[in-house]
């Protein structure tokens, strides 16, 4: 059965247009683990917690964090849909020129190209640059006038990085095992956690803090606003689920299979953040001692004041750092299949080299040392400004929630045509879900180009729209020099690929399984 439904996958990616290159040894369970590894609920809650210490407390911590899960499980879902009929690596590229006409196709998979690919690089940069400020904020407990210097910050970045590389180069056949375990790892050090917090804190906040104190003064801003302005926190950590369908190449009935692990990881991240949050505003220390850490990095401190002890406090670090690890290495997988995809259908320079799989290895490996490469000379930006650096974070969550929003619009501007027969259908309320993941990205576009606080200066700034600027001038460029002649976007058309529904959802693989139960019989 498993060779029966392997195949069907494989004639189904060729009627497509592509040929089958990675091998499909991916369970759903392991793309769930992927997705949930690249969000990486209590690492992006502990790296980013400085934004809703200043913009709100505690409202906007843990209502920030339901009302940004809410609208995530609605954009994977609206994903979910999609990818259930075109499951190839493409992901939202590929979907925003099957669902787009004939004529548009090629500009509508460029332009989404482009986003998804920079968003991809961009969350493996601030993930495992973070990552590194996190490793070193560890130094501070024992010494607490410690400040990494930039040369310091940008080797152990480099560091991280480069071991994740090499994980995804040289241990590819073991990443359904460590996308598995970083399941069970990041349950775990969520309920070590919330435990040892709980029963080694001396002074512990009530209730009504813990659920309904709001602050805002040290924001700037107005104080709804500032409200508005903290879910920055929650939406950067709830923002990599889209980037597993790039891995639908590598999985049995990816139909099926790809867009449950889309929404599931949300659900299992949202509840795993909302375990993390509350026994932490539980034992938060004092805010400003908090937001007055050197390393901008509180988490450390605050482990350190409620255990009592340097040694306490790294012990539960290291287990957000754990978590650090699996989510480097996830999210420079997606970001790999993201580029060899992108690659394959020549919309990068030097495309030809980036879309190679090598042979032995059964990974791209030009494509994951391309990621990798642009991530550690972006890094080096840090050498100028922390600021402009900083925002990266936020480029990383534009980028990518705009990639996903173009093919919800398409589709709901084409009357949800495409998505009708779909095995993840979103049926009667498809109209009104698409709708209301469109209205967040339009906003969330706006927010996150938004300073933290108030006034702003030039190491306040946030440059997040600049720097997004700058990649849209470097793809239209490209496009004007040579896309726009030669890329024509995905080899096969929709109306091609519409044509092959019945492969897409499934039913041809029903007729086959049936087969074999019939030859068995005989």
């Amino acid at each position: 059965m498993r060779r029966s439904s392997e195949t069907n996958a494989e004639e189904a990616l060729a009627r497509m247009g592509y040929k089958s290159e990675l091998p499909r040894n991916l369970s759903m369970l392991s793309i769930l683990g992927l997705s949930f590894a690249i969000m990486a609920a209590p690492f992006g809650l502990s790296t980013t917690m400085s934004i809703t210490l200043t913009d709100g407390q505690s409202v906007s911590v843990i209502w920030g964090w339901v009302l940004v899960t809410l609208i995530s499980i609605a954009i994977a879902a609206s994903l979910a849909e999609i990818c259930a009929v075109y499951p190839t690596a493409g992901g939202v590229y590929y979907w925003s020129a099957m669902l787009s006409t004939k004529e548009w196709a090629p500009m509508m998979s460029f332009i989404d190209g482009w986003l998804t690919l920079v968003g991809n690089w961009t969350v493996t940069l601030s993930i495992t640059f973070s990552g590194g400020q996190l490793i070193l904020s560890a130094i501070s407990l024992w010494k607490e006038d410690f400040v990494a210097n930039a040369w310091q910050t940008i080797l152990m970045f480099w560091a991280v990085i480069l071991f994740c590389a090499l994980v995804n180069i040289f241990g590819s056949r073991y990443l359904d095992l460590i996308n598995k375990v970083c399941i069970f790892w990041t349950g775990a050090s969520v309920i070590i956690i919330l435990v040892t917090l709980l029963t080694m804190a001396d002074h512990r906040r009530d209730g009504a803090f813990v659920f309904a104190h709001y602050d805002a003064s040290a924001s700037g801003w107005p104080s709804g606003w500032a409200f508005f302005v903290g879910l920055l926190q929650a939406a950067y950590t709830l923002t990599g689920y889209g980037m597993v369908a790039a891995m639908c190449e590598e999985v049995q009935n990816p139909h099926r299979e790809v867009p449950k692990a889309i929404v599931l990881s949300v659900v299992a991240a949202g509840v795993t953040g909302l375990a993390y949050l509350i026994p932490i505003l539980f034992v938060l220390p004092d805010v400003k001692m908090l937001l007055s850490v050197a390393s901008g990095q509180p988490i450390g401190l605050l482990f350190k004041t409620v255990t009592g002890s340097a040694g306490g406090g790294f012990g539960l670090l290291f287990l957000v750092l754990g978590i650090l690890m699996f989510a480097g290495i996830g999210a420079l997988t997606a970001a790999s299949r993201c580029t060899y995809a992108f690659a394959r259908d020549g919309a990068i320079p030097g495309f030809r080299l980036w879309r190679k799989v090598h042979s032995t290895l059964d990974v791209p490996v030009w494509a994951i040392l391309l990621s990798t490469g642009i991530d550690c000379l972006l890094g080096l930006i840090y050498f100028g400004s922390t600021a402009a650096f900083n925002s990266f974070t936020g480029v990383a969550t534009i980028c990518l929630s705009t990639s996903y929003g173009v093919p919800i619009l398409i589709s709901v501007l084409r009357g949800r045509q495409a998505v009708k027969e779909s095995t993840f259908s979103l049926g009667r309320f498809g109209y009104a879900i698409n709708i209301l993941t469109i209205c967040w990205i339009a906003l969330a576009v706006v927010l996150f180009c938004m300073p933290t606080s108030l006034p702003v200066t030039a190491a306040s700034m946030n440059y997040a729209s600049v720097v997004f600027a700058g990649f849209g001038a470097i793809s239209v460029a490209w496009y004007v020099v040579y896309a726009r002649k030669h890329f024509t976007g995905p080899p096969v058309s929709s109306d091609e690929v519409m044509n092959l529904s019945q492969v897409m959802t499934g039913k041809a693989i029903a007729d086959v399984e049936n087969g074999d139960e019939m030859e068995k019989k005989q």
